[in-house]
Parts: C-alpha cells; sequence; structure tokens
C-alpha cells in the first residue's frame, strides 16, 4: 500500500518526534536522542521556504521530508532535504514516496535547480534510495559527525534538475 503524502501539521509533532527518538533514525542523521517535545515544535512554525512533508500509511505518521529552500537571492534555486522514516517502515518505499513528492514540488512548483543533502558515508540503504532519484556524490566530508564513539565520514550529495 502506497502512503499518502501531505503537509504536516502541529497534530503530527508527537508521531514526529517519536520517528526522531528511534535508535536507527537518529543515528543516521545529526539528531541526538531524548530530545524534548519543544525541539520538535520549532520544525512546526511556519518558516520562509520550508516544506514539511510526512507519509501516512493507515492513519499513522511513518515518515518526514522537510525540504528548505535557501532564502539568500544568489541560492534561490536550491533546497537542502533531510528525512527519517520509522524503523518498522524502512525499506518498504516511504523515503521514496516522500522523495518523489519533494522533488515534484521542487521541479514543478518551485523551480529549483539544486536539490542537495547529507548523507552518511555508511548508510548504503539511504545512498542508494537518493541515487536512485538522479543524486551524485559530489565531495566526501572526513570526520563529519560524531556517532556511536566514532567519527564518520559524509557524502554532499546533490541532484541538479534538467531544465
Amino acid at each position: 500500500m502506497l502512503p499518502v503524502i501531505r503537509h504536516a501539521e502541529p497534530i503530527d509533532i508527537a508521531a514526529v518526534k517519536a520517528i526522531y527518538d528511534q535508535p536507527s533514525v537518529y543515528a543516521n542523521t545529526l539528531q541526538l536522542p531524548f530530545q524534548p517535545q519543544a525541539k520538535w515544535q520549532s520544525l512546526f512554525e511556519p518558516q520562509p521556504g520550508f516544506y514539511n512533508l510526512v507519509a501516512e500509511l493507515d492513519g499513522q505518521v511513518v515518515g518526514q521530508l522537510g525540504l528548505q529552500v535557501m532564502q539568500n537571492p544568489r541560492r534561490r534555486h536550491v533546497a537542502e532535504i533531510g528525512m527519517g522514516v520509522s524503523e518498522p517502515y524502512q525499506g518498504q518505499g516511504i523515503g521514496s514516496a516522500l522523495l518523489r513528492a519533494a522533488l515534484d514540488l521542487a521541479d514543478n512548483w518551485l523551480a529549483l535547480r539544486r536539490v542537495e543533502l547529507l548523507v552518511y558515508a555508511s548508510n548504503e540503504p539511504a545512498i542508494a534510495l537518493y541515487e536512485r532519484f538522479g543524486f551524485e556524490v559530489e565531495a566526501e566530508l572526513t570526520d563529519y559527525a560524531f556517532q556511536y564513539g566514532n567519527y564518520i565520514n559524509a557524502l554532499q550529495m546533490a541532484r541538479i534538475s534538467p531544465l
């Protein structure tokens, strides 16, 4: 069954927090464990150029993607994305559905030329997902983040829209 992709609403705060409270999700993002609910409330406050999408399956929010359009006039053709998918739903097309919706928004409604992201070099499933959607590695960042007691590398990836 395909998830419903929609704009996140304040009622989704607890569900999004629950996703990012899961070990495999916070370990593969820059999030820390044990974050208060107030930290997630700010994600739901209106921000210029921020599109907050969720994936809903059988009435349950199982994934979230943020698309942040750069506000610098010289970079308004660029957006950055970040996402998380609930552990029981990873590998089941939720990330693909979120990414497909975000790229449709970027290409067909926001006239974005470049969508970029950072992903840990060890996160092979995420890298494979991004490559399926046309993202390419532009750089490897050494010792980018600290995870499970070690410094890890990250990949800067981008997708350039063929306008």
